[in-house]
């Protein structure tokens, strides 16, 4: 009877484990094509905003590919990836400060149609990515902090969006440098939160390992 009740736990997570890298693998394909809309979006319309989301995307499916490579790995394994997530979005952050900083020498008002294109579709990719994501939200901290990843992206959507519309009626470049000021705050804050979760994580794997 033991025996069966183990082979029943060792297929269930199997099982698991396999849901989660056909998810993963689907998140990261969709964030690999979003960064390469969003990237030729900003260099066509001069959006630091539509860059800084380009920029997102690209650290969302390089956080995504770790994420898919430690499944089924070790609660340590997993806390030591989701600290390299942390230290990603960190460096993501540091590109969009850089990028304001450029425009700020460099004023322009970019192209509210490119914005507005890109930016819905974006949206639209991002709401899928948190869809199947999301019953995995408050799992491992591998799947945990992907999900953290993919609600920001949200936000960021919005974010350029609304950027978008705000050029058109103001016919200026400031709202765009505001949003993306704006989406450099919830990076810092995205990445300090993932690191202190990944840092929680780490310290108590031994704990764990020594109990178990």
């Amino acid at each position: 009877m033991g025996e069966c009740c183990g082979c029943s736990k060792g297929v269930d997570v199997a099982a698991l484990e396999a849901r989660q890298k056909r998810v993963l693998k689907a998140v990261l394909a969709i964030n690999v094509a979003s960064f390469a809309l969003m990237a030729l979006a900003a260099w066509h319309g001069g959006s630091s905003s539509l860059l800084s989301g380009s920029l997102d995307s690209l650290g969302d499916a390089l956080t995504y590919a770790i994420s898919l490579a430690v499944v089924g790995a070790s609660t340590r394994a997993k806390a030591r990836v989701a600290l390299l997530k942390g230290v990603l979005i960190m460096a993501a952050a540091l590109c969009v400060a850089v990028q304001i900083g450029w425009r700020l020498a460099h004023p322009g008002t970019p192209l509210f149609e490119t914005m507005g294109i890109a930016a819905l579709l974006n949206l639209g990719a991002n709401l899928v990515c948190l869809w199947l994501l999301t019953p995995y939200r408050s799992g491992d901290v591998n799947l945990a902090s992907a999900w953290e990843c993919s609600r920001n992206d949200i936000f960021e959507g919005c974010a350029v969006l609304l950027a978008a519309v705000a050029v058109w009626i103001f016919g200026a470049g400031w709202p765009d440098l505001l949003i993306a000021s704006a989406l450099l705050v919830l990076f810092l804050r995205s990445a300090l939160r993932v690191l202190r979760m990944a840092w929680r994580e780490l310290k108590a794997a031994p704990r764990a390992a020594a109990s178990a």
